[in-house]
C-alpha cells in the first residue's frame, strides 16, 4: 500500500471516528456478552450501531482499515471484533513527521 492509499483510507470521517473510538473502547461501547473490549477488540455490530449505519457499509469501513493494516479483526463465535492497530499509527506518526 503506497502512502497516498493510507492517506485516503485516512481521508473518511466515519473511519477516523472508528479509529478514535477504537483507541479507549472501554470508554466509548458497553461490555459485551462475548469477548472483551481492550483484548479482543469492539465487535462490529456495536460500532455499526454507534454509527448509525448498517452492517453492510460498516463492513466497507472495516474492510479499508483493515486493508491499511490500520485495525486487525478476530472472529469470535460469528462475530468480528476490531481493535486498532496501533504499531501502524506510531509508524504512520512518523511518515507524518516526516513531511
Amino acid at each position: 500500500m503506497t502512502d497516498a492509499e493510507l492517506f485516503r483510507a485516512l481521508g473518511n470521517d466515519r473511519r477516523l471516528q472508528i479509529l478514535t473510538w477504537l483507541k479507549e473502547p472501554t470508554a466509548h461501547f458497553p461490555p459485551q456478552r462475548d469477548g472483551d473490549l481492550v483484548e479482543d477488540g469492539v465487535c462490529g455490530q456495536l460500532i455499526a450501531e454507534k454509527l448509525g449505519i448498517n452492517a453492510s457499509t460498516l463492513s466497507e469501513h472495516m474492510r479499508v482499515l483493515q486493508g491499511s493494516d490500520l485495525v486487525t479483526a478476530k472472529k469470535i463465535k460469528q462475530w468480528t471484533f476490531y481493535r486498532r492497530n496501533s504499531e501502524r499509527l506510531r509508524a504512520i506518526a512518523s511518515i507524518v513527521d516526516g513531511l
